[in-house]
Order: C-alpha cells, then sequence, then structure tokens
C-alpha cells in the first residue's frame, strides 16, 4: 500500500467511526427516560437518609390520628417483611441444582 491508499483507508476508517458514534448515540435514547426515572428514585433515598426526620414525622401523626389504622397495617407490613426473609433465606439455602 502506497501513502495514497493508507490516507484513503485513513478517510474511510473515520467516517465508519463517526457513523458508528451516531447509531449508537441514537441507540442509547431508549436508556433515558428509565435512567433518569432511576436517578430521581436515588435522589428521592438519599433526601430521605438526610432528612429522617421528616417520614418520621408523618408516622407520628398519623399514630396520633389514627392508632388502630397504623397498628393494623404496621403488623401487616412487618407479617410481609418476615415471610420475605424466610422466603429469601430458604431460597438461598436451596442446594445448587449443577451436577
Amino acid at each position: 500500500m502506497n501513502h495514497s491508499d493508507l490516507l484513503l483507508r485513513q478517510q474511510r476508517l473515520q467516517m465508519r467511526s463517526a457513523q458508528l458514534r451516531r447509531t449508537l448515540a441514537s441507540q442509547t435514547q431508549v436508556f433515558k427516560t428509565p435512567l433518569a426515572v432511576a436517578d430521581q428514585v436515588r435522589a428521592g433515598l438519599q433526601w430521605l437518609q438526610h432528612n429522617p426526620q421528616w417520614p418520621l414525622g408523618a408516622v407520628l401523626v398519623l399514630v396520633a390520628l389514627r392508632p388502630r389504622r397504623v397498628v393494623v397495617w404496621g403488623s401487616r407490613l412487618w407479617w410481609t417483611w418476615r415471610t420475605f426473609e424466610k422466603v429469601r433465606n430458604w431460597a438461598l439455602s436451596m442446594p445448587s441444582l449443577k451436577p
């Protein structure tokens, strides 16, 4: 190959690379909305972690206004959590199905 062939090949490769970058950019637009939602959820969880007084205050208000309802829902959530933990521990203790 001579110098002009190499320059032509380099130019074609650069054009192909630019086309591939454009294609990749258009294909990744599908992930834009789900990733934005995940970022918002993460930001909300970080806010809750830095401001625990607000959800705690809301729970205390509910306990003061509707104590029976809080006890009923609290027991349901506790039962659900314990069941989930039992199932998870059972699933993790299962022997591997690999030979």
